[in-house]
């Protein structure tokens, strides 16, 4: 029987995973810069709001348990 499981050639699949990591560092470093100032913004805007939520909510269920 054939062993048709492996590669074929010299088919190198971390050469192509390296370019690929090249690839993606090359355009990293500007795509940080501008998307810094609103990544750090937007969770902690969204962590004040859940926590003010949270507290709302268990208010109220207090409220109504002692009503």
């Amino acid at each position: 029987m054939a062993n048709n499981q492996g590669p074929q050639g010299n088919y190198d699949p971390a050469g192509s995973t390296q370019m690929f990591r090249a690839f993606v560092d090359e355009g990293a470093p500007q795509s940080r810069q501008a998307a810094a100032p609103a990544a750090s913004a937007g969770p902690r805007i969204g962590l004040i709001v859940g926590v003010v939520a949270a507290v709302v909510i268990v208010a109220a269920v207090a409220w109504l348990a002692l009503k």
